[in-house]
């Protein structure tokens, strides 16, 4: 193999490296001559350590500025990567489809193996389009400008300057005029960035449709669908629309009744919709949080708690809540040395808990992939593979947040905010999906016919529960501080069909654990070459969201939290 680490020796102050180096060397891997099908299946593992190595660089670039975006150095850093190094990659990733594409050998290699992969090159390949780099650069511009605008925004707090994610903590709290006092301190905050806001949006959906354009579809909802390559129709999806609202709102609608009585309230309003039931902060600092869910690792699986602890060991991880920390959670990989960052911002609550466990579980996914060599590029990965474990592993642990909340009946209320959140991972992204569709095949739509379809489908959907008179302009703008809609575009309906999946596993795991595990394990072990529902059904579970199963997994969730009150 090539040695590939000369382009990334640093060259001034500022840290930037050779880009002239890392050119030459992926000149040179396509010039390579392919002669037979083990020289090209050499000539693929070449490719995937060029790439592993400059895909590692840039994510630790893009950690740094996550972890302060107002670090200049971070940020000119970061935006070097998007505006020299990622477009020379998508340059030359397309000359690499094509010339895959175009080898005679590439229909010959391993069809288990290779076949996804083929497709997905083959598609890529035809759907290119040069002029779509420019714009590709320039979303990513807005896209940074987008993450800096949320991790600035600050909030006066009984006399103090606190973070976002300080004040929607907040929003657990059973006082109820608190949760009330922060809810519309935080629509407040979204009123003081919104021209902002919509003018990134506006250019986004604007360049996002000429890409689609350039490309030879006639909207970006189309183009995005195929370079997903997805195993399921635009068809599909509305049908998983109208199942959900037909079958879980009901249930939804149920539940909120279930939580008025618990609250002692007449109406079920937007701060309502949060943790609240809980009566306390489930921990008091950072360390607390780390051993506690090393604890609830370890009471479930050797293996899941050998991965966090040689994490924890080796610094690969920031959960922390802090001023001008981009908003979020996410578990970034590094290819090259086959690691993962966990990252999250979220002050202490519940869901401090569940978004640390549930990018533990994307970790574990991946680490099982870096053990299995003849796994491909995590280009490869579909998120409707990626989500389910980290939605199962949310649902494993359930059972253990008795670490956290150690009183049982607090305990059984901590349960029943995770199966509350489990429900509402079948709603809340699908509304999501649903705007996008709309979004993007009406691209010339103005920002208040935005906000009207953003409150209609809420309306619809995660607020169908909710008395929510008097705040109908705040629910209509709630849309900006979900980054899915910025960063990752149509990244939504895969967090409902993975969870349909998860609770499924879940369902093995409370009548035989050592069974739902081993399923869990052997699912995320499997090469993301494969078919969904093949990687499914190894896990234990079916790639289905048809009507009846939706409608069965709804009566399933309402018992489980009926049995919990």
């Amino acid at each position: 193999m090539s040695n590939i680490s000369g382009f990334l020796e640093c060259n001034g102050v500022n840290n930037f490296y050779d880009t002239k180096k890392m050119e030459d060397k992926l000149q040179t891997l396509l010039q390579h001559d392919i002669s037979s099908v083990s020289e090209l299946e050499r000539w693929l593992v070449e490719e995937r350590l060029l790439f592993a190595e400059v895909e590692e660089l840039i994510t630790s670039h893009q950690i740094n500025f996550y972890k302060d975006t107002k670090n200049t150095n971070n940020r000119d850093l970061y935006m070097y990567d998007q505006t020299n190094i990622q477009p020379l990659l998508t340059k030359y990733s397309a000359e690499f489809d094509k010339k895959f594409s175009n080898c005679p050998f590439s229909k010959l290699l391993e069809d288990e193996k290779y076949g996804y992969m083929r497709k997905v090159r083959l598609e890529k390949s035809k759907m290119f389009n040069e002029k779509n780099i420019s714009l590709t650069v320039r979303e990513q511009e807005l896209i940074t400008k987008y993450r800096e605008i949320l991790a600035g925004i600050t909030i006066e707090w009984d006399g103090e300057t606190k973070s976002y994610s300080y004040i929607k903590a907040m929003l657990d709290s059973p006082n109820r005029q608190i949760r009330e006092r922060a809810w519309r301190a935080l629509s407040e905050s979204h009123t003081q960035v919104k021209p902002a806001v919509d003018h990134i949006m506006n250019e986004l959906v604007k360049l996002r449709h000429q890409m689609a354009r350039n490309a030879g579809f006639s909207n970006y909802r189309d183009y995005i669908f195929k370079l997903k390559n997805r195993e399921y129709s635009i068809q599909d999806c509305y049908t998983f629309h109208e199942s959900v609202e037909r079958y879980v709102i009901p249930a939804w609608k149920r539940l909120a009744k279930l939580f008025e009585i618990e609250l002692g309230i007449e109406k079920y309003r937007p701060w309502d919709l949060s943790p609240c039931t809980l009566q306390k902060s489930p921990f008091n600092n950072l360390n607390d949080l780390l051993d506690g869910v090393e604890k609830m690792l370890g009471k479930t699986d050797p293996y899941f708690q050998e991965r966090f602890q040689y994490i924890r060991k080796q610094g690969l991880i920031d959960v922390g809540e802090r001023k001008n920390k981009a908003p979020g959670a996410v578990c970034f990989t590094l290819p090259k040395t086959k690691n993962v960052f966990i990252y999250s911002n979220f002050s202490p609550s519940f869901n401090a808990i569940n978004a640390l466990i549930h990018e533990l579980g994307h970790a574990i996914h991946f680490y099982k992939q870096f053990a299995n060599e003849s796994s491909m590029q995590e280009q490869y990965l579909r998120e409707e593979v990626a989500e389910l474990y980290s939605h199962s592993l949310e649902l494993m642990l359930m059972d253990k947040l008795d670490i956290f909340y150690p009183e049982h009946n607090e305990c059984k209320k901590a349960q029943r905010e995770q199966m509350h959140r489990a429900f509402s991972m079948l709603i809340s992204p699908l509304a999501g999906d649903l705007f996008q569709h709309w979004l993007y095949t009406n691209p010339y739509h103005s920002p208040e016919e935005r906000d009207a379809k953003y409150l209609e489908i809420s309306k619809r959907f995660q607020y169908s529960s909710v008395d929510i008179l008097g705040f109908e302009a705040e629910i209509g703008t709630r849309w900006i501080e979900s980054f899915h809609y910025f960063q990752y575009p149509f990244y939504n309906i895969e967090y409902a069909i993975s969870q349909l999946g998860a609770l499924q596993l879940f369902q093995i795991y409370r009548e035989n654990p050592e069974k739902a595990i081993t399923f869990f394990k052997e699912g995320a072990s499997m090469d993301w070459n494969l078919p969904i529902a093949e990687i499914y059904r190894n896990t234990g579970v079916n790639f289905d969201f048809s009507e009846q199963t939706i409608k069965n997994i709804s009566e399933v969730i309402i018992n489980m939290i009926e049995d919990l009150k």
